[in-house]
């Protein structure tokens, strides 16, 4: 490189963008890479292939989620307040993911196609021919919150308030989004809380409402769902409960959202997929979107504790180590894919790892999100003849998730 390499723990540096060129050089040169951290943290192995990054995801025997999933290290009073499905390993995560997953199947996904229509009908009909706004405010927000709102049975009235606060968590190291931003500010006060944010409380409080009312007066959503007991009669305690809520108000929604935005701006340089969306096949459609979410890779990293020694590449890797997968870099390796940074809409195989595919750990929401994603672009491109950017673009503050947070847009209805 004719340059230094990029802090990649740093917050600052993904609001230029993800450093690719500095992804690149390690997995070139040095692919289990000893990072240390700019907050004074302990620091981390970085895994930056693509093989690597898929082999951690795999091995939760040896690679543990229990510790924590952010760069972060927690004492074991806050690993155990803040943990989530996201922060456990077998016997216990499979346990409750079997609880949750149901809703989110790919079978019931399917049964959610007409509402995700009704709803990107509705979000866009609303701009009513309207030529210049923000894509990420008035439509990348829109579906996916209405959309979680239907699912959880809440009211239209409060779903505004919830994403805000979803933002707030997700968005903890962004001031945009919230009044403490985790490295400028003593956020010790909220440790036992996800994500170190007081609107944890907010969102715990809430979600006891709402259940409550659900064990008094059951309702078709997820979270009357959530309160049966299995077959088995294992059911979730309050904890897991408004755990769960939390996270499906935090990452449901944002995840979704930055996706969808990243996937229109990979159209905008390219208007000729946009045009041809109407004449692609279902299949090819889906292809598209998947190459969307290689591209984008929202969420860039997932940490791992290793509990046994080991050695990887050379390197020796010891019990209690943290270890960094980077999917946003796995995604881009030249070994694995064909010309990565290529935008390459009927890419195939596309075995990327974003939502954390082919691993145990994979996001609930996956297939949602795609249902989402594809049913989105097919709506707009009936819509839009012509879109293109109308002014600077901004990205979030976050070493966690990329996402672009304003994409101002002019749009040609057709």
């Amino acid at each position: 490189m004719n340059q230094p390499l990029a802090d990649i723990t740093s917050h600052d540096t993904y609001v230029d963008g993800v450093p690719h060129e500095t992804f690149a050089y390690l997995r070139e040169h040095d692919p289990v890479h000893w990072t240390e951290e700019s907050d004074g943290g302990r620091g981390f192995w970085s895994l930056t292939k693509y093989d690597d990054v898929l082999m951690a995801s795999r091995n939760t025997d040896v690679f543990s989620s229990r510790l924590g999933i952010r760069l972060e290290d927690m004492d074991e009073e806050e690993t155990e307040a803040r943990r989530t499905l996201m922060e456990m390993d077998a016997p216990e995560h499979t346990r409750l993911r079997r609880l949750v997953s149901r809703p989110f199947a790919p079978k019931s996904v399917q049964g959610y196609e007409d509402a995700v229509r009704d709803l990107a009908i509705e979000v866009l009909d609303a701009l009513d021919g309207e030529r210049h706004f923000d894509f990420v405010r008035t439509v990348a927000r829109e579906l996916p919150m209405k959309m979680l709102g239907r699912l959880l049975g809440l009211p239209h009235d409060d779903l505004e308030w919830l994403v805000q606060r979803g933002d707030a968590l997700i968005g903890n190291t962004d001031p945009d989004f919230t009044d403490f931003v985790v490295d400028q500010v003593d956020t010790s006060a909220y440790r036992l809380l996800p994500f170190r944010s007081p609107v944890a409380a907010e969102l715990f409080e809430y979600a006891a409402i709402a259940l409550e009312e659900r064990r008094l007066s059951p309702t078709n959503d997820i979270l009357s769902a959530l309160l049966e007991p299995t077959s088995d009669g294992e059911s979730l305690d309050d904890k897991a409960l408004k755990n769960f809520f939390t996270l499906m108000v935090a990452a449901g929604n944002d995840t979704t959202r930055y996706s969808m935005t990243g996937g229109l701006l990979a159209l905008i340089e390219r208007p000729h997929i946009l045009e041809a969306i109407p004449t692609m096949s279902l299949e090819q459609r889906k292809m598209l979107v998947d190459e969307m979410l290689r591209y984008t890779t929202v969420t860039m990293h997932f940490r791992r504790t290793v509990v046994q020694d080991l050695d990887l590449r050379g390197k020796t890797l010891h019990a209690g180590d943290k270890v960094v997968m980077w999917f946003t870099s796995a995604n881009f390796d030249e070994e694995h894919f064909a010309q990565p940074f290529s935008f390459q809409p009927e890419r195939s195989p596309n075995d990327h790892v974003a939502f954390g595919l082919h691993s145990p750990h994979l996001c609930l929401g996956a297939h949602l999100a795609r249902l989402e994603m594809r049913v989105l672009f097919e709506e707009i491109a009936r819509r839009w003849s012509h879109v293109e950017l109308a002014g600077e673009t901004e990205r979030l503050r976050s070493n966690f998730i990329s996402g672009v947070k304003r994409l101002p847009l002019e749009v040609t209805w057709r």
